[in-house]
Parts: structure tokens; sequence; C-alpha cells
């Protein structure tokens, strides 16, 4: 992605590389369910509930953007901590309506290492 965003141009590779992907998805949800009727059913859910596809723009955006710019290893280190985090984050106040886990010394230090191996790639 941030090779052809360099090439088109950052939202035009975002806007193209997502259209590429409704196209497959539905042909699949064809395919498998040979029917659309889930989406009619994803359109009467919350909202708040489609953040996922607005999340999904987001990852890519940022790895089309960072990409070129501090290397693919470094981009794909930093996207899994901060999910990995935001994932931490979810667990402890039992948002989205999970159930609460508590931050153990476990998943803490294994946020830390990730985090730190996340920082020490961005160094070339």
């Amino acid at each position: 992605m941030g090779r052809f965003g360099e090439r088109i141009g950052v939202f035009e590779a975002l806007a193209f590389a997502s259209a590429v992907q409704a196209l497959l998805t539905f042909a699949m949800v064809l395919a498998v369910r040979q029917s659309v009727s889930g989406y009619v059913d994803a359109a009467r859910q919350p909202p708040w509930l489609w953040l996922g596809g607005v999340m999904g723009a987001f990852i890519v955006l940022t790895i089309t953007i960072a990409t070129p710019r501090i290397g693919t290893a470094a981009t794909i280190g930093l996207l899994i901590a901060g999910q990995l985090a935001m994932g931490v984050v979810i667990d402890r106040f039992g948002l989205f309506g999970f159930e609460r886990i508590a931050i153990s010394w476990p998943r803490a230090f294994g946020l830390v290492l990730l985090g730190t191996g996340a920082a020490l790639s961005l160094h070339r």
C-alpha cells in the first residue's frame, strides 16, 4: 500500500483498495451465503458497531502513509503494539459490552515488551 500510495496518491490508493475489497467481499458473501441479506441486517445495527469499517480504513490509511516513511517492519510493529494496547484498554474497562479483564503483570509486561520492540524497529 505504501508503494501504491506513492505512485497514485495516498487517498486514491486507499479508495481503490477499499473498492477492490468491497467487490471481493461482496462476491464472497454472495458465493458463501447465496444472499446479501446480511447487508440489510448490518444496516439495522447500532451505528457504533460500524466503527470496525472506520477503523479498518484508518489502518489501511496509516499503512499507506507510514510504510514509505518508516519502513514496513516499523509500521506493522507499531500497528500491532497499538492494537494490543487498545485491546488491553477494552478488556480493562469492559468496553463495547465485553467482560472486564484486569491488567495482570504478564499482560502489562507483554505490552511493554511489544511497545519496546516497536520503538526499536524505528531505528534503521
